[in-house]
């Protein structure tokens, strides 16, 4: 579990970070003013979980519903390492 990252933060995409699709292979990308970051299925699935409304123990029992295997750590881990990307920012619930 990431300490700086507390099971009732609110994460939200950042100002300026929107999800889309890659016009040509369809996956889901984060698009922002630096670049374009390309989401596996898994992570895809996070970030549509991302709406500042939920917090971080709903976003992961939500992705732990559709995939079984999903360590709530592994969550955790790539939240944090989009919020030190910039790409994420939480509100503290």
């Amino acid at each position: 579990m990431t300490p700086a990252l507390s099971l009732t933060d609110q994460p939200r995409l950042r100002r300026g970070v929107r999800a889309g699709a890659d016009p040509l292979s369809g996956e889901t990308v984060l698009l922002f003013p630096e670049g374009v970051l390309l989401l596996n299925e898994t992570a895809a699935a996070v970030i549509r979980h991302c709406d500042g409304c939920r917090s971080v123990a709903e976003v992961v029992q939500e992705v732990g519903t559709v995939y079984r295997d999903v360590v709530p750590e592994d969550v955790m881990s790539l939240l944090w390492e989009l919020i030190t990307q910039n790409l994420l920012v939480v509100d503290r619930g």
